[in-house]
C-alpha cells in the first residue's frame, strides 16, 4: 500500500499553526502535518521618535506584531500587503488598508493615492523591496525601522526522519530564506513536492530532487492552500500508481 504524504510546515511556529488550521478548513482531513519551523522570529528593536510620522506600512504581519509589542501607537493610518498582514492589523486595532499582495502592488498603490508622510515601513532584520528608498524616489518621504530578527534553525529530528522516509513530503515554503535555508539543509531521499509563493522562492529549492515544484498563482495563502491541495492530489496518485506497480 502506498504511503500517505506527510505535510512538513516549516514557518515560524506561530505561523505554521495559523497555516495548519486554514489547510484543514479548506482541505479537510490531511494524514500527518509535521510542524518543524526553519525560522524563529524575535522582536527586538525600538520604535523611533514618531513626532511627525503620518502613516504606516507593514508588509509582514511580524511587522505589526513588532509594531504593537514596541508600544506603537494605534491612531495612524497603516497600508498593508497582503489580508493577512491586513487582518493582523485590524486585530491590533489599527486602520488600515490592504494594498495588494506583493511589495509591487502596495508601491503602485501608494503611487496612486499618495498618501501625507512621512510613512514609517515597519520591517524585519531582512526584507525584500526596498519600499522606503523607492517611495522616496517617487516623492513620498518614508523612513524605516527594524522591530524583529528572522533567526534561521536547522531542521528538527522529526523533520529529518520524514525527508529520508519513503513517504512523500509535502513542503509548502513561503520565503526565499527559508526556501534556502530548507535546501542547505536538505539531504533526504523521500519523494518531494513543493509549493513555492513565487518565483523568487521556487530559485532557491530548483536544484534539488523535486518530483513536483509549483509556484502558487499569487503571493497568498489562498493560492499557496490551491497550489497545496494540487500537490497531494498529484503525490497520492503518483505514489499509487508506483504501489500498483
Amino acid at each position: 500500500m502506498p504511503a500517505t504524504p506527510v505535510i512538513l510546515l516549516t514557518r515560524p511556529q506561530d505561523a505554521s499553526e495559523r497555516f495548519a488550521e486554514q489547510m484543514r478548513g479548506a482541505l479537510g482531513e490531511l494524514g500527518e502535518v509535521l510542524i518543524a519551523p526553519l525560522m524563529r522570529v524575535d522582536f527586538t528593536g525600538r520604535l523611533p521618535a514618531m513626532d511627525g510620522i503620518r502613516g504606516l506600512i507593514f508588509t509582514s504581519a511580524n511587522g505589526v506584531r513588532g509594531y504593537a509589542a514596541a508600544g506603537g501607537r494605534r491612531d495612524l493610518p497603516a497600508f498593508a500587503v497582503g489580508d493577512a498582514t491586513a487582518q493582523t492589523a485590524r486585530r491590533a486595532g489599527l486602520r488600515v488598508q490592504m494594498a495588494g499582495g506583493d511589495a509591487q502592488a502596495l508601491l503602485r498603490h501608494l503611487a496612486t493615492v499618495r498618501p501625507a508622510g512621512p510613512l514609517l515601513h515597519v520591517r524585519g532584520e531582512h526584507a525584500r523591496g526596498d519600499v522606503a528608498a523607492r517611495l522616496c524616489q517617487t516623492g513620498l518621504e518614508t523612513r524605516e525601522v527594524v522591530l524583529y530578527r528572522q533567526i534561521l534553525l536547522p531542521p528538527s529530528d522529526a523533520a529529518r526522519r520524514v525527508l529520508r522516509g519513503a513517504a512523500p513530503v509535502v513542503v509548502p515554503l513561503f520565503s526565499p530564506r527559508t526556501a534556502e535555508q530548507f535546501a542547505a539543509q536538505h539531504a533526504g531521499r523521500a519523494p518531494l513536492y513543493i509549493a513555492a509563493m513565487s518565483r523568487a522562492v521556487a530559485d532557491k529549492v530548483a536544484h534539488l530532487p523535486v518530483r513536483r515544484l509549483l509556484v502558487a498563482e499569487r503571493p497568498d495563502a489562498p493560492a499557496m492552500l490551491c497550489a497545496l491541495s494540487t500537490l497531494l492530489d498529484r503525490a497520492a496518485r503518483l505514489e499509487g500508481a508506483q504501489g500498483e506497480g
